[in-house]
């Protein structure tokens, strides 16, 4: 079984784009975020470090999204909490003679226990976007739900209108 894949990720169609390579983390930032191809290209680059065509570092992202836990980020206005998920949640705990283990859930037993949310997922040399249980990549790169995540940020935008709100 495959997963299904929304095509926004895919969609960003500008010369910027079009020109580039190993932009996963730059279409996950767009498309978690629901901002342009550019803010989130220009953000890479100057957040994370990215090198134009070349990725962006893990070691990078790990830790400026640590730092963005306390801080939060905003893109074209919009201000984001970000959460780093710890490892109770991107493995599962197993008991295995008497011995508990901890695995990395794969992509399918995450979206299973995160079905509310937008999420950055690092998986092994790439990354998407999870958001309310919808995959956001490539439909080429469909991956099989077996497939490891090895890291995940949740984004959480907070209300922008200066309006108390009602719970």
């Amino acid at each position: 079984m495959y997963l299904q894949v929304n095509n926004k990720y895919a969609s960003f169609d500008t010369e910027l784009a079009r020109n580039e390579k190993n932009d996963c983390v730059v279409r996950s930032v767009a498309s978690a975020a629901d901002i342009t191809y550019r803010t989130a290209h220009n953000f890479c680059k100057e957040f994370f470090g990215r090198t134009d065509k070349r990725g962006t570092n893990n070691m990078n992202i790990v830790t400026q999204m640590l730092l963005a836990e306390t801080s939060g980020i905003e893109l074209e206005g919009k201000k984001f909490g970000v959460r780093v998920l710890g490892k109770n949640e991107i493995k599962n705990r197993y008991k295995l003679k008497g011995e508990v283990i901890f695995r990395k859930k794969t992509l399918k037993s995450f979206i299973s226990s995160h079905m509310k949310g937008t999420y950055l997922i690092m998986i092994a040399n790439h990354a998407l976007t999870v958001k309310d249980g919808e995959v956001f990549d490539w439909k080429t790169n469909t991956f099989k739900p077996t497939t490891k995540v090895t890291a995940a940020y949740e984004l959480i935008e907070k209300d922008n209108s200066g309006q108390l709100s009602l719970f």
